[in-house]
């Protein structure tokens, strides 16, 4: 995997192609390169970044042509295995998404019908399996060829001499934008925003022939017309806007990023219903997730439990899907900010054909986990470039905050009153933003570590293991979150002057059992930096950093933690130089298992 784009049209394919992919670069990859009927298909490809590679390119001169990053996952990131791959006759050309399950089995076959094969990726068996079955129809060839495949795919195709583009996906996003006598193909929107706003989600199995004056989708065996969506991201939101980086930019957009979702977050009616939310004192409501999203449905866990007194069911997606038997469940809320990422869709997938209402929140309008749902509820928090989730992880909170509250408001009305006061925090998250010298200085601190954990008690557990997430992610810190109970069990034999211990206190029931936790890290000498509420003089006397949240109240403390923990771990990052939007090894949408 990692981003694809195709153009055709009446441009010179080469410059719109370079600008797609640097559009896509935030996606993270290993390897990048393009391909041009000029009219025959000229490549040029190698490990390395967009800029560095593809400004090297020689002149191209077609209207018509493929683009990818590549996020490797078959075969190591080098020229040869880098996209776009062709036949051995070099008359097939293609770029790929996904990952093709059955590789060996088809390889075997390819190389005894005759087949060189001279990549070590599986991409560049589709391009020798459509060569067998082009008889003059190439979107026939497609058909006939991905018959074959088991696995995940997005394809964008292209036959030497032709102007004509195959597409094709399965379990891998791909979107067409319509322009005006063009066409663009691509795996994300913000790769031709600055083209087009007019965009075709494709569905699982489409396939799309495309020509500059011309568009087919063929689905079920038949041809429809397809649905154009306008798109409201515009392309100034998916630009730096000044900042040094896309992540700090992100995370200074929070505070609208919360009102927005506020004030456009209609709540699914049947979701709320009464006689809904009773089914689940019986059976619970499963949540599903993967990574930051995760970690936000484990914040709801504490929520629901206690404001609505329904049980909830907790499952990594990933770990889901390998589960052979399915307990009762007639409500499961799933959590994917791309609504891509693989593994959720398919534990959606099984939890409908089980019967169960899915209610997805999601940040992207079209995706497959927004169709797949019962219900779709949207974040709001715009394109998010950075590879680490920050702002659509606290759009996630207001969500999952807004639905407990309003889920619990008819019953009891204080819950109007949290509600009201959500509405306050913009404001609060701007303060923190506005004022955070002690936050800078305390990364540099970090940053001096090759390790460092970070404990909470309560709510506020599954922010310490958010934050520890974004230090490792973007700065390579070796960093573990723990329910702060949970460090005597163990992880007090890694404590050290030279390991930082990052703690998350709240003023509330677990305030006490955190301050003697504090008191049992300091004697064993690790540094110890607090992030607790303004005014507490005891944190002052225990830790040797203290790290004050505006005064607010308490129940909303995981949001504010979660904006200073981002803050951090950015500093930290920069502080070593490390590149912050694109972390090493790590892609935006993890669309494969």
């Amino acid at each position: 995997m990692c981003g694809i784009v195709g153009y055709t049209g009446k441009r010179q394919a080469q410059g719109v192609l370079y600008d797609c992919l640097c559009r896509l670069e935030y996606r993270g990859y290993d390897s990048c390169g393009i391909a041009v009927n000029t009219p025959e298909v000229q490549v040029f490809k190698d490990a390395g970044k967009v800029h560095d590679i593809l400004q090297n390119a020689p002149l191209f001169k077609g209207t018509a042509g493929l683009g990818h990053t590549r996020w490797a996952t078959c075969g190591e990131p080098t020229q040869i295995n880098a996209h776009p791959h062709t036949d051995c006759t070099g008359k097939i050309c293609l770029v790929h998404n996904g990952v093709i399950n059955n590789y060996s089995q088809l390889l075997k076959r390819l190389e005894g019908n005759g087949h060189k094969i001279v990549s070590d990726t599986d991409t560049e068996l589709i391009a020798h399996l459509i060569e067998e079955y082009d008889k003059g129809d190439l979107e026939e060839a497609v058909r006939l060829a991905v018959k074959e495949i088991e696995g995940s795919y997005a394809l964008v195709v292209m036959r030497s001499g032709e102007n004509t583009l195959v597409v094709v996906r399965q379990d891998s996003p791909l979107v067409i934008g319509v322009g005006d006598g063009e066409y663009l193909v691509a795996s994300d929107v913000p790769a031709i925003l600055g083209y087009t706003n007019r965009v075709i989600y494709l569905d699982e199995g489409d396939i799309g022939t495309i020509s500059p004056d011309s568009l087919k989708i063929r689905r079920n065996g038949g041809y429809i017309v397809p649905l154009v969506e306008k798109v409201n991201w515009t392309q100034d939101e998916s630009q730096k806007a000044g900042y040094s980086h896309y992540m700090l930019k992100e995370i200074h957009e929070q505070p609208r990023v919360i009102q927005n979702t506020l004030i456009n977050m209609p709540l699914p009616e049947s979701f709320n219903k009464s006689e809904i939310l009773e089914q689940s004192r019986k059976t619970g409501i499963l949540f599903l997730a993967c990574g930051s999203s995760y970690h936000a449905a484990l914040t709801a866990r504490y929520l629901v439990e206690e404001h609505l007194n329904i049980p909830v069911r907790l499952e990594i997606a990933s770990e889901f899907n390998y589960m052979h038997r399915l307990l009762p469940c007639k409500l499961a809320v799933v959590l994917t900010q791309s609504g891509e990422t693989a593994d959720v869709l398919r534990a959606m997938r099984r939890l409908k054909q089980a019967g169960c209402m899915v209610v997805a929140i999601t940040n992207v309008a079209g995706s497959t986990a927004a169709r797949l749902a019962d219900h779709t509820i949207y974040t709001q928090a715009g394109p998010e470039i950075g590879v680490a989730a920050t702002k659509s992880f606290i759009a996630q909170l207001i969500v999952l905050y807004a639905l407990c509250f309003a889920g619990a408001s008819a019953a009891n009305i204080r819950y109007q009153d949290y509600l009201s006061t959500m509405r306050l925090l913009p404001s609060v998250v701007q303060s923190i933003l506005g004022s955070h010298q002690n936050i800078k200085d305390a990364a540099v601190e970090v940053a001096k570590s090759k390790s460092a954990f970070f404990i909470g008690r309560g709510i506020n557990y599954p922010i310490a293991l958010e934050g520890a997430l974004k230090l490792k992610e973007i700065s390579y810190i070796h960093a573990e979150g723990y329910a702060a109970g949970e460090l005597k069990h163990g992880p007090f034999a890694l404590l050290s002057p030279e390991t930082p211990v990052l703690a998350l206190v709240s003023r509330d029931q677990t305030y006490e059992a955190m301050l003697t936790g504090l008191r049992e890290i300091k004697v064993r000498r690790a540094p110890l930096i607090v992030i607790g509420e303004a005014g507490d003089e005891q944190l002052g006397q225990l830790a040797d950093r203290v790290i004050s949240l505006p005064s607010f109240n308490r129940l909303f403390n995981p949001i504010l933690f979660t904006v200073v923990l981002q803050l951090l771990a950015y500093y930290v990052a920069l502080e070593l130089g490390c590149s912050i939007d694109t972390p090493r090894n790590l892609a935006k949408s993890v669309t494969v298992e």
